[in-house]
C-alpha cells in the first residue's frame, strides 16, 4: 500500500522555503512541479449522467419526510470514514437513512432539507472534486489520485435529483442557522456538533423513527433489489456446496471466503458478517470466527446474504450435511425446524399480527419437544413458561432491507406490536440448538444445531418467498447438493 507523499526537504532553507510556494501548504513541493501538476489534464466533466436508478422514489420519500415536519430544517448525514488502524480506515458505507433519502454512498455526504414557505429546498451537500490549482488532487490523501475520482457538484445534481453544494462549508451555515433543526445522529460528529444548541435528543429521536418506519413498506424498487441480493445469495449458497471437500481440507473460512468472492463480484459487500458454522459452532447463534474445522458427518449452518450496490441485503441461512446426507437424528431435528417453518411462512400474510408468525413456529417446535420427551407438556404449558427456549433461543424473524434487522427505530406498537401489510419483506428462521454440554438432553442430540431462514414478501393476497430457489426440505438439499456436488 503507497505512503503518502513526503516531501523533498532542502539541505539549506532560504528565507522562504519553497514559498510553500504555490498555495501555502505543502512544503517541499517545487514551483516547478507544482506548475507542471496543474496542467496538462482533459475535461472529464461528464455531462450526460443519467439519474440513479431509484431517484423517483428517494424525491417521493424526501416529500413524505418534509410533509412530516413542516417548517423545520432536517438534516440526514452519510457518516465519515471510520478509523481501522492507524492511517487506515474500514471500507465505508452510507448510512440507511442517507441511502435511503438520496441514492448517494459517498462519505461525508449530507442531507438538508430547508424550510420554505410551501415544504423544504432540498440540498445535498458533498466534497467537490479535487482541487487541481491547490494540488490537493495528488498531495492529500483523500485526493483522487489517492482514492479515486469524485463527481463534480454539478454531476452530483445530475445523479441524484438534488442541487449539490459543498460540504465543507455545512457546518457554519448550520451553526449559523436559526429556527428549528432536527438531526439524525450517531453519523457525523462534526456536523452534530455544529448544531448542538440547536436540537434536543427527544426531537431528533423522533426523525430517527419516523424514517425507520417509513422503511417498513417497501416499494418496488426495493423489493426489485431485495430479489437481487437474494438471487445472487442463492448462487453464493451453490458456491459454497461445490467447494465442501476443499473446506473439510482447510476450515469454514474456506466457506466464508467461497461466498465473499460472490457477494463481492455480484454485489457491493456481503450484508452482515457471514455465520459459517460447521458442526457443535451451528449451536452459537452469531457464530463468526469461522475458523474451526469442516468435518464429515457434521452439520454446516451457513447464515449469510449478499448486499446488492444499492445497500439492499439478502438474509438466508441452510444447514447442509457436509458429506451430503443427514444422518436419522440430524434429520430428525431437521425436519422439524422445516415444519416449524412451514408453519411460520403461512402465518404471513396481509392483516396477520406481526407476532403471528413466530408464535406458529414456536408452537410447532414446542409440540416436538414435547414429543421427544425433551420437555414435560402440554404444549400450551410449555409456551406458557417459555420452557421451549432453551433450545429455539431467538425471535422467528425481523424486517430486512437496508439494514439486516431493518427498521430496529421503529415503534413497538408499529413493528412488533403491528399488522402485516402488503410490501413488508420480513425473514422466517427458527431454529433448534442443542448445546454440546447440555446434560437435559440425550448424547445423540448434543451439538446439534440447525436453523432455515428464507425471506418472504408480504403480498396483497399472502407471501411470496423470494429466496424459494433455494431448496429447504431435507430430501430436496439431498438431492441438490448431490447435483452440484456431480
Amino acid at each position: 500500500m503507497a505512503d503518502e507523499l513526503i516531501p523533498e526537504t532542502p539541505e539549506t532553507e532560504s528565507e522562504e522555503p519553497i514559498k510553500q510556494r504555490k498555495n501555502g501548504l505543502y512544503p517541499g513541493v517545487s514551483d516547478e512541479l507544482a506548475e507542471n501538476m496543474q496542467s496538462g489534464w482533459a475535461d472529464t466533466e461528464l455531462h450526460d449522467l443519467e439519474p440513479v436508478e431509484q431517484a423517483a422514489h428517494t424525491a417521493r420519500r424526501r416529500a413524505a419526510l418534509s410533509a412530516r415536519f413542516p417548517g423545520e430544517r432536517l438534516v440526514i448525514p452519510a457518516g465519515n470514514l471510520k478509523t481501522r488502524s492507524n492511517d487506515t480506515e474500514y471500507a465505508f458505507r452510507a448510512s440507511v437513512e442517507y441511502a435511503y433519502l438520496t441514492g448517494d454512498q459517498t462519505e461525508d455526504g449530507v442531507l438538508v432539507l430547508e424550510p420554505t414557505a410551501d415544504g423544504h429546498r432540498e440540498t445535498i451537500h458533498l466534497l467537490p472534486r479535487s482541487d487541481r490549482e491547490n494540488g490537493e488532487f495528488w498531495l492529500s490523501g483523500q485526493g483522487e489520485l489517492w482514492v479515486g475520482r469524485r463527481h463534480s457538484l454539478a454531476e452530483a445534481g445530475r445523479r441524484y435529483g438534488i442541487d449539490a453544494l459543498d460540504v465543507r462549508e455545512l457546518a457554519d451555515t448550520l451553526s449559523e442557522a436559526a429556527g428549528p433543526v432536527r438531526v439524525v445522529r450517531g453519523h457525523d460528529a462534526g456536523i452534530e456538533a455544529a448544531l448542538t444548541d440547536k436540537v434536543t435528543a427527544e426531537r431528533d429521536e423522533e426523525l430517527r423513527v419516523f424514517l425507520s418506519e417509513m422503511r417498513l413498506v417497501k416499494d418496488e424498487f426495493e423489493v426489485g433489489e431485495l430479489q437481487k441480493a437474494v438471487d445472487s445469495t442463492v448462487r453464493g449458497f451453490e458456491d459454497v456446496v461445490k467447494v465442501l471437500d476443499k473446506a473439510e481440507a482447510t476450515s469454514e473460512r474456506y466457506v466464508e471466503g467461497t461466498f465473499f468472492l460472490r457477494a463481492r463480484v455480484e454485489g457491493n459487500d456481503v450484508g452482515y458478517g457471514t455465520i459459517a458454522a460447521s458442526g457443535p459452532h451451528a449451536c452459537t447463534l452469531h457464530w463468526v470466527r469461522n475458523d474451526g474445522p469442516v468435518r464429515s458427518g457434521d452439520l454446516l449452518l451457513l447464515d449469510a446474504g449478499v448486499e446488492t450496490h444499492s445497500l439492499y441485503t439478502a438474509d438466508i441461512t441452510r444447514t447442509l450435511p457436509v458429506n451430503g446426507r443427514y444422518s436419522e437424528i440430524q434429520k430428525k431435528i431437521y425436519d422439524a425446524v422445516y415444519e416449524a417453518q412451514e408453519a411460520g411462512i403461512a402465518a404471513v400474510r396481509p392483516g396477520a399480527k406481526y407476532r403471528d408468525f413466530h408464535d406458529a413456529a414456536q408452537r410447532v417446535l414446542a409440540a416436538k419437544l414435547v414429543e421427544w420427551g425433551l420437555v414435560e407438556g402440554p404444549v400450551e404449558r410449555v409456551l406458557e413458561l417459555g420452557l421451549q427456549r432453551r433450545w429455539t433461543l431467538h425471535g422467528t424473524g425481523h424486517m430486512l432491507g437496508l439494514d439486516v434487522h431493518d427498521c430496529a427505530a421503529a415503534r413497538t406498537e408499529t413493528y412488533v406490536d403491528g399488522t402485516l401489510e402488503p410490501g413488508m419483506v420480513l425473514t422466517v428462521e427458527p431454529g433448534l440448538y442443542f448445546q454440546a454440554d447440555d446434560l437435559t438432553v440425550p448424547e445423540e442430540y448434543r451439538g446439534i444445531g440447525v436453523r432455515i431462514e428464507d425471506d418472504v414478501l408480504v403480498t396483497e393476497d399472502g407471501n411470496r418467498n423470494l429466496s424459494a430457489a433455494l431448496p429447504r426440505t431435507s430430501g430436496e438439499v439431498e438431492s441438490w447438493m448431490a447435483a452440484l456436488k456431480g
